[in-house]
C-alpha cells in the first residue's frame, strides 16, 4: 500500500470518525430536547384542562367532545384527573385509556410529584395539582408524531451530509495528499535516473525547512558520500595497481637479468638479495593495504575492549625496535598515574597497535639520530599521546595532503616509503573518535598528536 492511500485511509478515518461523533451528538441531543420539551407541553395542556374543569367549570361532557372532534385527536393528548385516594374525576376517554394508570401509579406520583416515562410510542407525564386547598392528581399521554417526524427527517439528513461530506473529503483528500507527495514522486523519478555513471547528479531541493526537503537534503549528502567513495574506490584501485606494478617488475627483471647467462654465487647472492628486499617492500605493502581495508569498517563491526594506552604503546615500541637497531623510542609520561582509568580507552588492540607503530616507525625513519620521542598526557576525558622527531619536518605544501593514502610528499627521496602508513593511522584514531594533528616545521622536526577519549 501507497504511503499516499495510507495517508488518505488515516485521515479519512480521522475525519469520518469526528464528523460521526458529531453527527450521533447532535442527533441524540436533538432526541433529549424533543423529548424533554414534549414533557413540558404535556404539562402545560394537562393543567390548561384542570383549570378549564375546576376553575372555568367547563363540564366534563363538553371537554370529552373537545377532545373527540378535535383534527389531530389521534396525537391529542389523554388527561385525566384523580383524587389522591385513586378517584378518577375525569378522563378524556375513558374507553380508550391510553395510560391504564393504577393505585401504584398514583401513590408514585403522589410521593414523588412529577413522574415521567414512555410506554410504546407515547410520552406520559405524571405531576400534583393543587386546587383550593386540594391536591389532585393528573395524567397525560401523547405521541409527539411531528417532532419524531421532524426527528426523522433530520437523521436523514444528516446521513445524507454524512456520506456528501465524506465523498468531498476522498477527492479532497486525494488531491491535497497527491500534491504533498508530488516532491516525494520527483525525488524517486529523479533517483531513478541516478546510476554509478553519473553520481553527480542531484536531487532538487525545493524547501529545505520542511521534511521533503530535508529528505532531499539527506540523500543528496548520501550522493556526496557514495560519489566520494566511488572516487576513493577508483584511485585506491589506481594506486594499489602502479604500487604493486613496480616492485612485481623489478623482481621478474631481476630474476630475467638472472637467467639470462651464468653467474658466480656471489653475483647470485646479489640478486637474491635485491628480489629479497623488493618482495619484503611487496610483503609490506601488502600489509599495509590489508590495514587500511580494516581500518575502514563500520566500527560496528570492529570488536573493541577496554586498553591501558601506555601497555599499547610499549608493546608498539618494542616492535618498531625490532624492524632496525638504529631505531630508539623514549616514552615519557607528563604527569603520574594516580588512577588506572585515566589512561584506559576503548578500543581494537590490533589497529591501535599498528597506528602506534606507523606514527613511531616514522618518527625513527625521518630524524637523523632515528630517535621517536613519545609523551604521554591526559585530563578529565581524553589522553594526549605526542610523538616527537628532530627530523627534516614536513612542507607547508604536503600537510594539507599528508593523511591521503599513497600520497608522498618532497621528502620522498629521504626515505622508503609506500604513503599508507598516515593514512591508516588517521583512519584507525578517526575509528577510535579521536583526532590527529600535525605540527611541523622543515629542518626542526614534526610532532603528531593523537587525543583519544578514555574511560
Amino acid at each position: 500500500m501507497k504511503i499516499r492511500v495510507k495517508l488518505l485511509l488515516l485521515f479519512l478515518t480521522l475525519f469520518a470518525s469526528l464528523l460521526l461523533a458529531f453527527a450521533v451528538f447532535i442527533y441524540i441531543y436533538s432526541a433529549k430536547t424533543r423529548k424533554d420539551q414534549y414533557y413540558k407541553q404535556l404539562k402545560r395542556e394537562a393543567i390548561t384542562k384542570a383549570n378549564l374543569l375546576f376553575d372555568a367549570k367547563v363540564p366534563a361532557a363538553v371537554l370529552q367532545l373537545i377532545y373527540k372532534t378535535t383534527p389531530n385527536s389521534l396525537f391529542e393528548e389523554e388527561v385525566a384527573i384523580y383524587d389522591t385516594s385513586f378517584h378518577l374525576l375525569y378522563h378524556d376517554a375513558v374507553q380508550i385509556d391510553k395510560v391504564k394508570e393504577t393505585r401504584k401509579m398514583i401513590d408514585q406520583i403522589v410521593q414523588e410529584k412529577e413522574i415521567t416515562f414512555d410506554q410504546g410510542s407515547l410520552q406520559v407525564v405524571g405531576l400534583l395539582y393543587e386546587h383550593h386547598q386540594k391536591t389532585y392528581v393528573i395524567t397525560a399521554a401523547a405521541s409527539d408524531q411531528y417532532g419524531l417526524n421532524r426527528l426523522q427527517a433530520f437523521k436523514y439528513a444528516l446521513i445524507v451530509s454524512f456520506i456528501i461530506i465524506i465523498s468531498l473529503t476522498i477527492a479532497a483528500g486525494y488531491y491535497f495528499v497527491s500534491r504533498a507527495l508530488k516532491p516525494v514522486t520527483e525525488i524517486v523519478d529523479k533517483v531513478a535516473q541516478i546510476t554509478a555513471t553519473n553520481l553527480y547528479n542531484r536531487v532538487q531541493v525545493k524547501n529545505q525547512k520542511d521534511e521533503i526537503g530535508e529528505l532531499a537534503h539527506t540523500f543528496n549528502g548520501m550522493l556526496d558520500r557514495l560519489e566520494q567513495s566511488f572516487d576513493s574506490q577508483k584511485s585506491f584501485v589506481s594506486n594499489i595497481s602502479h604500487e604493486l606494478r613496480t616492485p612485481l617488475s623489478t623482481i621478474i627483471g631481476e630474476l630475467q637479468l638472472a637467467l639470462i647467462r651464468e653467474r658466480n654465487t656471489d653475483e647470485y647472492k646479489e640478486i637474491i638479495k635485491l628480489s629479497l628486499n623488493d618482495a619484503q617492500s611487496l610483503a609490506k605493502l601488502s600489509n599495509g593495504l590489508l590495514d587500511l581495508a580494516k581500518a575502514s569498517y563500520d566500527q560496528n563491526t570492529v570488536s573493541m575492549k577496554k586498553l591501558r594506552a601506555d601497555e599499547l604503546l610499549m608493546e608498539a615500541r618494542e616492535a618498531v625496535l625490532k624492524i632496525s637497531e638504529n631505531y630508539k623510542v623514549d616514552v615519557q609520561f607528563a604527569r603520574e598515574i594516580e588512577d588506572d582509568d585515566d589512561i584506559l580507552i576503548n578500543g581494537n588492540e590490533y589497529l591501535l597497535k599498528v597506528a602506534f607503530i606507523n606514527l613511531i616507525e616514522n618518527a625513527c625513519k625521518f630524524s637523523p639520530n632515528h630517535l621517536c620521542t613519545i609523551e604521554i598526557d591526559f585530563n578529565a576525558t581524553r589522553i594526549s599521546l605526542s610523538f616527537k622527531d628532530t627530523g627534516i619536518g614536513i612542507p607547508p605544501e604536503d600537510i594539507p595532503n599528508i593523511f591521503t593514502a599513497f600520497y608522498r610528499g618532497k621528502n620522498k627521496d629521504f626515505s622508503s616509503g609506500n604513503g599508507i602508513g598516515l593514512s591508516l593511522s588517521q583512519k584507525i584514531i578517526s575509528m577510535h573518535q579521536g583526532t590527529i594533528q600535525l605540527n611541523s616545521i622543515v629542518n626542526k622536526g614534526s610532532t603528531f598528536r593523537i587525543d583519544i577519549p578514555h574511560l
